[in-house]
């Protein structure tokens, strides 16, 4: 009987390790094996990793940041960039906002994001995999900054307005919902300034499947479309190392561009080395002044770098964005797909992230909202809400979890935070409960019996700060206004609001459906439908057959 056993064992760690091969197109030996570790990989003295050892028909697999570490049955080691036939795909874990005291806590800072990765990402899962998504996946401010809503223009000295709107909230009886709406000012294409763009594109052998290098391929050609001439293209390739394929060239030569980018093909491990260097040092060489710098990352999320601590490599990206040299990523394809380093890269990098699952998706990102893309019109903008004791008891932030700043941050202009590009719409929304209502908390004994003092501020529910800075500039400009007493039934609302609402709520009930009481899906998809107005590209359309899908998985 033992010798039955570690003859079966035998043979399922041959076949897990002979699956690794999909990963390499070459005939080179997939694993290579490594010293034999003084303890099991999976002990504290192991390499810093981002999760817990798993064990697999006989393997021991140990994630860590840009690959995975394996301990085979009679216990030797190996090193590979994904696990054969294992989802090893990473988010970050974050809690949801929790309900803050007024009397306690009267101010809320956070940074805008206008990352849209975590809808297209989430939309992959429904689609294309047919179930829910992991609810660290879901991040409502993506969800809701994914569409565009018809604020109003900026007309002043800001290159942004500010709109707001207080509806009833449809989650918790007696609460308010306060919307915070941004729009940036447009840029035509032709009013851009001129754009050093420097392509950073993953050609491992993870990256050999239609929707990852194939699609990175067309977004790539849909981009150079765009490209003028006085615009310049870096092409820089990473696999078993790093190459520069194409040096800078001008926007009107796009067929020397477009045969660079059709001869690109995948293979060899996943290892770019100093790949993000040679971006930088590029994009430094071909520096415009007051102009477009920008790398952009294309890849699957396994982006070595050489730098195994995650702290570490944030840390180089934001040290590098202070030469005026900013960071995109764009990320492709399933199963070894590590979004948290994206989007984490993205925000060291003073760039944006996108999720790209299909062409529709690259032609959103790279075609119709070039300029949002590309052109930045105000960096580390900061909002600070103060709420008034007199008219607000409670108050939970919906959202923005990875954004939050301590209130010191706010005047701080060393505190680095979001920017928003031209024509971006961004939107934030707040749940209150008013001073007197009863809320998410429980009154204490003495509160309860505690009169607030008579105030002439009744007026105001909170005073609106932001700050931000203009490209290029150092200190910070603030703006501020008061926010009203005032509100409406949410059915009275605007379409966008509305709409807004039930993109939050659809994201909220992804991630379990704490704050949303006894709002169902049903409920979710019937507000989306009545304010799916201006809906020029279907994407309204498309998120309501979303919240369908995941109502019926939902059931399941």
């Amino acid at each position: 009987m033992k010798l039955q056993i570690k003859l079966l064992t035998a043979a399922m760690t041959t076949f897990m390790v002979a699956g690794c091969s999909q990963f390499h197109k070459n005939n080179a030996p997939v694993l290579e094996a490594a010293p034999v570790m003084p303890a099991p990989v999976h002990q504290a003295n192991a390499a810093p990793t981002l999760g817990k050892s798993v064990r697999h028909t006989g393997v021991s697999v140990q994630p860590m940041l840009f690959g995975y570490t394996y301990q085979d049955a009679q216990g030797v080691n190996y090193q590979e960039s994904s696990p054969p036939n294992i989802n090893t795909e990473r988010y970050q874990d974050l809690e949801q906002n929790p309900v803050h005291e007024v009397a306690k806590e009267p101010i809320s800072t956070f940074s805008i994001d206008v990352d849209t990765g975590s809808y297209a990402n989430v939309r992959r899962y429904l689609e294309r995999g047919g179930r829910l998504p992991p609810k660290d996946a879901v991040r409502v401010e993506e969800m809701v900054n994914y569409f565009d809503y018809h604020y109003s223009n900026p007309t002043g000295q800001h290159p942004f307005s500010v709109n707001t709107e207080i509806v009833d909230s449809p989650w918790q009886a007696n609460a308010k919902l306060i919307k915070i709406g941004i729009k940036a000012k447009d840029l035509e294409q032709k009013e851009l300034p001129p754009a050093n763009l420097v392509f950073l594109i993953d050609v491992s052998g993870s990256m050999d499947a239609e929707d990852k290098l194939p699609l990175v391929k067309k977004t790539l050609r849909l981009l150079t479309e765009q490209l003028r001439p006085q615009d310049k293209v870096t092409l820089i390739t990473y696999a078993s190392g790093e190459k520069l394929v194409l040096e800078p060239t001008s926007g009107n030569e796009k067929d020397k561009i477009l045969k660079a980018i059709n001869q690109l093909q995948a293979g060899g491990a996943t290892s770019g080395e100093k790949a993000i260097q040679m971006a930088y040092k590029e994009a430094e060489k071909s520096l415009i002044k007051n102009g477009i710098n920008r790398i952009l990352i294309a890849t699957d999320g396994d982006f070595n770098v050489g730098i195994t601590d995650f702290g570490t490599l944030k840390a180089m990206v934001a040290e590098k964005r202070k030469s005026g040299i900013s960071l995109t990523t764009l990320g492709f394809g399933t199963g070894n797909y590590n979004e948290k380093l994206m989007e984490q890269l993205a925000d060291a990098g003073d760039g944006n992230y996108s999720y790209i699952d299909t062409e529709k998706e690259a032609k959103k990102v790279l075609q119709r909202q070039l300029s949002s893309t590309l052109a930045t019109v105000a960096q580390d903008v900061k909002i600070q809400v103060e709420f008034n004791p007199v008219t607000v008891k409670e108050y939970r932030l919906v959202g923005y979890e990875n954004r939050l700043l301590k209130n010191e941050d706010f005047k701080n202009d060393n505190v680095d935070a979001g920017d928003i590009g031209a024509g971006h719409t961004v939107t934030a929304f707040y749940e209150i409960i008013p001073a007197g209502q009863k809320g998410w908390l429980e009154d204490s004994r003495y509160q309860a019996n505690t009169n607030l003092k008579e105030s002439n501020n009744n007026k105001e529910y909170a005073y609106l700060n932001m700050r931000y800075k203009q490209p290029s500039q150092t200190k910070s400009i603030l703006l501020s206004q008061a926010i009203p007493v005032t509100s409406k039934p949410l059915s009275q609302a605007s379409s966008d609001t509305r709409f807004a609402v039930a993109v939050a709520a659809y994201a909220q009930q992804l991630k379990g459906g704490a704050y949303n009481g006894n709002m169902k899906w049903s409920d979710i998809v019937g507000l989306a439908e009545k304010s799916k107005s201006n809906d020029e590209f279907g994407l309204r359309q498309e998120f309501i057959e979303l919240a369908k899908i995941a109502q019926s998985l939902s059931a399941k």
